[in-house]
């Protein structure tokens, strides 16, 4: 399909936002938003703004909500063919390696790219989609609850003694090999400082996600390891693995977490969705480390 013709669409459906006198974006809040990756969708929907969520991507299954909405793409490749029919007056695309919001505003459509990964990040993505949405009130008061639940699990953590943690992120499936870990600049690895861990894969020059081989967990010899590597999956097939992903761990007894039953297999994608859910990822964590109960 053309530009040409995915232009004429997007005017015949009234998709195009009016300018503002200033030349900006007109102040009228959206009411048909498309999102491209998990981690906006849920910001979008703990906003109280999923009513008007109209397409997300093919890897939000959060809140269940989302399950029945159109698709458009992963956040790698989003469809702008697909978005472009759907009539939004916000697309919220994930940073990557594509031109969709290019392609998107030469069509006349608003679009606006976001980075969410540390935590910081995601704090100015909930900010940038509340301004985006009309909704900046709600925003605060979401980043400010997050905030405030983040810093009770750490000060109830914080007495405790601190426990070396390794966190996997990915793997070859079916095998403990070609392991995909967290670092420091992960917001998983500042969660794991929230609960009251020492993430093992600390160094400074180390990237967000160095990969890493069995030989390596064993020197490093963490007291905890949380294996979220089966994420790429559906929640039931994780389940389904979740068994024999433990069995796999059991065979490598020369790991201290391992001789601790301190191996813990994820089936939750809170941990992998750089989102609102990042309180029930330090909550688990903190669980799992110290045995402190949420809310």
């Amino acid at each position: 399909m053309t530009r040409l013709l995915l232009s004429l669409m997007a005017i015949a459906w009234g998709a195009i936002t009016p300018p503002s006198p200033d030349g900006g974006v007109a102040a009228t809040p959206p009411m048909r938003i498309v999102s491209t990756s998990p981690s906006i969708t849920e910001s979008l929907f703990a906003l109280d703004l999923g009513a008007r969520v109209v397409g997300v991507s093919n890897f939000c299954r959060y809140p269940p909500d989302v399950l029945s909405l159109p698709k458009v793409g992963s956040y790698l490749r989003p469809d702008t063919e697909v978005i472009a029919r759907l009539r939004p007056d916000l697309v919220l695309i994930n940073a990557g390696p594509h031109q969709a919001e290019r392609q998107l505003t030469s069509l006349g459509l608003r679009a606006i790219t976001l980075s969410p990964g540390s935590l910081a990040s995601v704090y100015s993505t909930i900010h940038a989609i509340g301004e985006a949405a009309g909704v900046s009130a709600r925003a605060d008061a979401l980043v400010s609850d997050i905030r405030n639940a983040l810093d009770r699990v750490h000060k109830a953590a914080s007495s405790r003694p601190r426990k070396r943690v390794l966190v996997i992120v990915g793997r070859r499936t079916g095998t403990l090999s070609d392991l995909v870990a967290v670092g420091r600049r992960s917001y998983l690895g500042e969660l794991i400082d929230v609960a009251g861990g020492v993430n093992v894969l600390s160094g400074e020059q180390l990237p967000e996600y160095p990969r890493i081989s069995m030989e390596t967990v064993i020197r490093l010899a963490p007291d905890v390891v949380v294996d979220a590597g089966d994420m790429a999956d559906t929640p039931e097939s994780r389940r389904r693995r979740q068994p024999e992903t433990e069995k796999m761990w059991q065979r490598e007894s020369a790991i201290a977490a391992v001789r601790a039953n301190a191996v813990h297999i994820v089936t939750s994608d809170a941990f992998v969705t750089p989102g609102p859910r990042v309180v029930e990822v330090a909550e688990t964590l903190a669980s799992w480390l110290h045995g402190i109960r949420g809310r």
